[in-house]
């Protein structure tokens, strides 16, 4: 067991030293966001729950209506900030400082992820399983970096901001983020645990940054021109 997390360590440190100009960019510290200690081990390689998992997949798939896979297939390509208009009511890119906030959020879950992909190193299930079909394009080879889901982190990172930031809507704001998240169940490229684990990263990342004093100079500034319209 300790050779195992030792090998995951080193693979955490490895991603860390790969990215110094991303660790420089971000706004949080890496031991304030360590997925060693905030995140549990995905489901063994082969277990019975990881079974049960690629099993959902499938079930999902056969019950996915023309409308709902276009709607996964669209979310698979839109990783910034729009992805919540609906819910807000209105064009997040008409609000200048509430879109800059949220894309300081898109930048830096897409820097912290990158560390606990690596250091958990598990297989995309279309790489377990050749019987699940995903909605979008997927590489030649092997890919093992499914947990935790990138796009469920960045839902939850920009929901649960946005959420403090509009609290009147926050119940449609994070009903967005849980239909931003299952999309990639749809997709059939994340597991149901890579979901609940970005889930749980991207809420972290929230909180985390909403006590960051440059972070929380930007969210006064969007705060102030929400309340203006």
């Amino acid at each position: 067991m300790n050779g195992r997390w030792g090998m995951r360590r080193a693979a955490l440190i490895f991603a860390l030293v790969m990215y110094p100009m991303a660790a420089s960019a971000a706004l949080l510290d890496s031991a304030q966001i360590d997925a060693t200690r905030l995140l549990p081990p995905p489901p063994v390689a082969g277990s019975a729950t990881e079974k049960r998992e690629i099993a959902e997949l499938k079930a999902i798939a056969a019950r996915s209506t023309p409308e709902i896979l276009a709607a996964a297939t669209h979310d698979a390509e839109d990783e910034t900030p729009d992805i919540f208009n609906a819910a807000l009511g209105f064009d997040v890119a008409t609000r200048p400082a509430t879109f800059k906030l949220l894309d300081m959020v898109v930048k830096e879950e897409d820097e912290d992820t990158k560390a606990p992909k690596a250091f958990f190193h598990r297989l995309r299930p279309y790489s377990v399983d050749s019987g699940i079909k995903t909605c979008e394009p997927v590489k030649p080879g092997k890919r093992a970096n499914s947990y935790p889901s990138g796009h469920a982190t960045l839902g939850f990172s920009m929901g649960v901001v946005l959420a403090s930031l509009v609290p009147e809507k926050s119940q449609a704001i994070l009903a967005r983020a849980s239909e931003y998240a299952a999309h990639r169940l749809v997709c059939g490229v994340h597991y149901r645990s890579d979901i609940v684990a970005g889930q749980q990263f991207g809420t972290v990342l929230a909180l985390r940054l909403m006590q960051n004093p440059e972070f929380q100079a930007q969210m006064t500034l969007a705060r102030d021109e929400l309340r203006a319209h």
